[in-house]
């Protein structure tokens, strides 16, 4: 798993489109595109802005171990509003012990 499926896993766990984290984050929405398609490194402080945006650490962005969660994904209940990744854990709490 690259960094930048790293990024697009956790952002569309949050439910957010790359045009709303380009708004949270200040970066624009076509670098947001490039770091998901690899193409733009993503960066110590860039990691930290985004980290921030998404409500996680750092290193969940550049952890390589997300090999089990990406064709899963399609299992995730869609978002509503917005939900916080803590909420959509919790609310698919046997998806992600799998993942353990």
């Amino acid at each position: 798993m690259t960094v930048g499926e790293s990024v697009r896993i956790v952002r569309e766990l949050q439910g957010l489109s790359q045009n709303q984290l380009a708004e949270r984050t200040g970066i624009p929405r076509a670098t947001l595109s490039a770091i998901e398609n690899d193409r733009v490194r993503l960066g110590l402080e860039r990691a930290k802005v985004l980290a921030h945006a998404l409500k996680c650490h750092p290193a969940v962005l550049v952890h390589s171990g997300w090999e089990n969660i990406a064709p899963m994904r399609s299992e995730i209940a869609p978002q509503e509003g917005g939900r916080s990744a803590r909420k959509l854990i919790r609310r698919n709490t046997a998806l992600f012990k799998r993942l353990a």
